[in-house]
């Protein structure tokens, strides 16, 4: 902080020693501590400051940014009307339950009954292989 180098402080002290009577000495060191110590908490507490100060404008930038993110997201899905899960649901219930409505683009195609479509797992009688695979000739 003041650039004192150990042989400067030495120096110092010496002329401390000289200049200051033996009988004021301790009442000097110690306020030279006590000076030491208020010095040293203000350094700290302005750090401390201005470390909040950091975050501080690093949240303000945070901010922005996700209110940023949010306008884009609201610019880029705008939903027509109000969003009502349950009554999609329901539709859709009761849709199938009446047979009248056919699954969407997005479903997967419905899945084959079994008596439709043999079962992988079953195995051949003949040849112990699945029916899908083909039957070794018989020699």
């Amino acid at each position: 902080m003041f650039d004192l180098e150990p042989g400067k402080l030495i120096v110092i002290a010496i002329v401390a020693l000289i200049a200051i009577p033996s009988k004021d000495l301790p009442r000097v060191l110690r306020s030279l501590g006590q000076f030491s110590g208020k010095m040293r908490r203000m350094a700290a507490e302005f750090q401390g400051q201005f470390m909040e100060a950091m975050r501080e404008a690093e949240l303000d930038d945070l901010r922005k940014e996700v209110g940023e993110m949010r306008d884009a997201v609201k610019e880029s899905v705008k939903l027509d009307g109000a969003f009502d899960p349950m009554a999609e649901a329901r539709k859709q219930i009761t849709g199938a339950i009446r047979g009248d409505e056919k699954p969407s683009k997005d479903e997967d195609a419905p899945i084959a009954s079994s008596e439709t479509q043999p079962s992988a797992a079953l195995q051949d009688e003949d040849s112990g292989l699945p029916p899908d695979s083909p039957k070794k000739a018989a020699t």
